[in-house]
């Protein structure tokens, strides 16, 4: 049965979606299914565990992405984030960055899928939550059609509970990973291929996905769809997420309320020894288009960013925005 509580998710960016970026998301979209940065399995087991996996309880749905290579250690680590409370734990098959090279795992692993499903394997036997993958459609000079085939027949028979598929290659050789987010190019219709191959297993695809118009387009073929830069650098898409795709009533979003629930954080985070720019720097492209925009951008960019700046910043910042008749996506 395809879990449709997986239907939209916000991807895993690293240095973008920490526990602060979660919690100011989880204030616009109740049922999406959000995602840590990648964790490796071996700062997972030897780590600051608190530090590196901590979250809030209003997160969920909230999954934890792993990357490594080595069975065992992936399927402690999973044991961990599921003692954490993580609603899934993701293993990352797609990060193509010269980090993720040097260690044997991310992109990398779509040469090896037998080793990606012997590590399925083992995570599904440590864990009661989903685990699922994130991966490419191939790397470097593979040929899309049998490496995503072999690559998901492994998973799936190895017992994974859905697959996401980046609809782009990854260049491990030639390109950076910046270019490697924009310059291969895209094909949905791959992965459209692959799910009508497998209509009893959950297909969510990601890459280049702008607007919630193009994800009522991609749902028409494949069973979920993974908003990335869209949902970070335009957030205020994602207040449109539950009544576009949840059931949820549609209605003015108050973005006043968001303000003052992020400001109450921030003030928490800043009670703790934090700093307010940790929050407010996920909030830049909140009102992104609307007059006072980049009047509220220069002061989160400012203002918000010096030392002792307290929460107080983020409602100054606020005031400054003409909402008139926006609308949750256009926001």
């Amino acid at each position: 049965m395809i879990n449709q509580a997986r239907r939209i998710s916000v991807a895993p960016m690293m240095d973008w979606t920490d526990r602060h970026c979660r919690f100011f998301h989880r204030q616009m979209t109740t049922h999406a299914l959000l995602y840590t940065e990648m964790v490796v399995a071996d700062a997972v087991i030897h780590g600051a565990r608190e530090r590196l996996l901590g979250f809030d309880e209003v997160e969920h749905p909230v999954a934890l992405q792993l990357g490594g290579s080595d069975p065992a250690k992936l399927a402690e680590a999973a044991r961990v984030g599921e003692a954490f409370g993580y609603d899934e734990i993701n293993l990352n098959v797609g990060c193509p960055s010269d980090r993720v090279q040097s260690g044997t795992f991310g992109a990398c692993l779509m040469k090896v899928p037998d080793l990606v499903a012997t590590c399925i394997a083992a995570m599904k036997a440590a864990v009661t939550v989903p685990v699922t993958v994130k991966c490419r459609i191939g790397v470097d000079e593979q040929d899309p059609e049998p490496a995503l085939d072999a690559l998901a027949n492994g998973v799936f028979d190895a017992g994974a509970d859905a697959l996401w598929v980046h609809a782009r290659k990854a260049w491990l050789e030639g390109l950076s990973p910046r270019e490697n987010r924009d310059i291969p190019p895209l094909d949905y219709n791959r992965v459209y291929r692959l799910k009508a191959g497998k209509q009893s297993k959950f297909i969510g695809i990601n890459g280049g996905i702008q607007s919630l118009g193009e994800v009522r387009l991609h749902l028409d073929h494949v069973d979920g769809a993974m908003l990335g830069r869209a949902a970070y650098h335009t957030p205020g898409i994602l207040a449109g997420v539950d009544a576009a795709f949840y059931g949820a009533r549609s209605e003015a979003f108050d973005f006043a309320a968001l303000i003052d629930a992020m400001a109450e954080y921030a003030a928490r985070h800043i009670e703790q020894g934090g700093r307010l720019g940790h929050v407010t720097r996920h909030m830049v492209g909140l009102f992104h288009g609307l007059p006072g925009a980049r009047r509220y951008r220069q002061i989160l960019s400012t203002d918000a960013t010096r030392p002792g700046a307290g929460a107080d910043v983020l409602k100054t910042a606020f005031a400054a925005v003409e909402l008139g008749g926006a609308t949750a996506e256009a926001a």
